[in-house]
């Protein structure tokens, strides 16, 4: 660094720079990080080549006194590194740990679609799950679908159909399996039915029906929250479910189902009946076929915690 350090002085001496300058330079030349970059880099830069990087250098030990402080910068988020480049030094600014959490959060909420979904979807972990009792079959069988299908994705595996009162954790433990795909960099959508039915109808009128229907029909992994809340149309039943059901059906895709009634109870209480009051067992057994075959049925119990 001596070298270096009288080649500037004599080259600046020769070109008569000011007072000022000299003395904000001197500054940044006598910085320890940059010293360590030109140590390092003595065989690749002379003097002229230093000089010409002397803007980028005073970038360099600015910003990065500004991160320090915790003053705004040039590139919030991001810190600033000092870089070779055809043999001048420049300022590469690369995320900083916390840029590179939020980064990764950012990417994982892109990973898990929810529509129409409770905000706490968004938090859901299996470490907040409450595993008592009466939810540990779901809580092994959640695992057990995510191990599995972490290790083969080629083959089929059954959802789950997770079913029960009120406040026992059925969306919860969705959204936690969505949480942890996600993690994995396994894309899930999660559907809030009765909503989704509604906003369906909607687009009825702006000609969007088609385009909606298959980004939920043809997503990696489906989650169907609350099936059975509200009285559903024949349109509804057939032309939206039944179209989403038949699809993953065929494709064998991962399909989730949370409900307030249990498998036979859907199909009777629910299903077969329209808002018109038409009965059709028929249609009703034909989509239960389906989501038997997608999904495997277990019962949550337990306390609301909706009234915790």
């Amino acid at each position: 660094m001596e070298n270096i350090s009288e080649s500037m002085k004599r080259y600046m001496d020769q070109h008569q720079l000011n007072a000022n300058y000299q003395k904000l330079m001197n500054t940044v030349y006598q910085d320890a990080d940059v010293q360590a970059f030109l140590k390092q880099h003595a065989d690749q830069l002379n003097a002229e080549q230093i000089d010409r990087s002397s803007a980028k250098l005073y970038e360099y030990v600015n910003e990065r006194n500004k991160l320090a402080a915790g003053e705004t910068t040039f590139a919030p988020g991001y810190e600033p590194k000092l870089v070779l480049s055809d043999h001048l030094v420049e300022v590469s600014y690369q995320p900083t740990d916390a840029q590179k959490d939020k980064l990764k959060q950012a990417a994982l909420k892109r990973r898990v679609n929810a529509i129409m979904m409770p905000k706490l979807v968004k938090n859901a972990t299996f470490d907040d799950f409450i595993n008592d009792a009466d939810r540990t079959q779901a809580l092994q069988a959640a695992v057990a679908f995510i191990e599995a299908y972490s290790k083969d994705q080629k083959h089929f595996h059954q959802g789950l159909y997770l079913y029960g009162s009120f406040g026992v954790g059925k969306t919860y433990l969705l959204g936690a399996i969505a949480n942890q795909l996600a993690d994995m960099g396994i894309k899930t959508t999660l559907v809030h039915f009765p909503s989704f039915a509604v906003e369906m109808k909607n687009a009825i009128a702006s000609n969007q029906v088609a385009g909606r229907l298959d980004d939920v029909k043809q997503a990696q992994i489906l989650m169907i929250d609350d099936i059975g809340a509200d009285a559903m149309s024949a349109w509804v039943r057939d032309d939206i479910l039944g179209v989403i059901l038949e699809y993953r059906m065929q494709n064998e895709l991962p399909t989730f189902f949370s409900s307030n009634f249990s498998m036979k109870q859907l199909e009777t209480e629910h299903l077969a009946e329209t808002q018109k009051g038409d009965v059709e067992p028929l249609k009703a057994k034909r989509l239960m076929e389906r989501i038997r075959f997608l999904s495997q049925e277990i019962e949550m119990i337990g306390e609301n915690r909706r009234q915790k």
